[in-house]
């Protein structure tokens, strides 16, 4: 399995398994699940995951804007073009909604982000072109090799505001593949719960 890498492109021409629509091509920044252990995460990293979050809180903010006084954003997501995850995907949300208060994952139309399926030598990851367009691509091997439950709730994490640490333990989320295979837990820890709980804190009411 090659280490996952943050790249910069204009454009992946990825092609997805039969009957599957080719993942946009408009993606500047991704960062993925490294299965690579004691690999921090970079600068470049650190900036690709804010830049999803911030265009990801922006999508829903705007669509939000009636409401300004949630204290809940609802982050829609659609995952028609990875069925082979989607009862993976649904269990992520769930995980995600139950940790945390300030944001909730729903599935529907009009999405803030999208999910992908596929073959690629990098794994999964999540991009995003930095304008509110943004996807979490899933790799089919990774996702054999890795819980796929632990890859998935890690990538929606990123979707969230949280950026890589490979090198924790299992029991932070964001370690990704760091801990090894054996690692399975898809839960975020009280420290992961705490960041987002801050990011989205207010919801729209924040939103200027």
């Amino acid at each position: 399995m090659n280490r996952s890498m943050t790249v910069l492109a204009a454009a992946l021409g990825l092609v997805l398994a039969a009957g599957t629509a080719a993942v946009p091509a408009a993606a500047a920044t991704t960062q993925g699940y490294t299965p690579s252990a004691g690999i921090a995460a970079n600068s470049t990293e650190d900036a690709n995951n804010k830049a999803f979050f911030e265009a990801v809180m922006k999508s829903a903010r705007a669509k939000q804007a009636a409401n300004p006084y949630l204290l809940a954003v609802t982050v829609t997501y659609d995952a028609s073009q990875a069925p082979t995850f989607r009862t993976v995907i649904s269990q992520s949300a769930q995980i995600w909604n139950s940790s945390v208060a300030n944001v909730q994952l729903r599935s529907g139309t009009n999405a803030d982000f999208r999910y992908y399926e596929g073959s690629d030598s990098r794994g999964s990851y999540a991009s995003t072109d930095g304008h509110g367009r943004g996807y979490i691509f899933l790799d089919y091997a990774q996702n054999q090799q890795y819980s796929s439950l632990r890859v998935t709730a890690h990538e929606t994490g990123h979707v969230l505001g949280l950026p890589d640490h490979y090198s924790g333990p299992c029991s932070e989320l964001m370690s990704g593949g760091g801990p090894g295979t054996s690692c399975t837990n898809p839960y975020p820890n009280s420290t992961e719960r705490s960041r987002v709980n801050s990011l989205w804190l207010y919801g729209v009411a924040v939103a200027g």
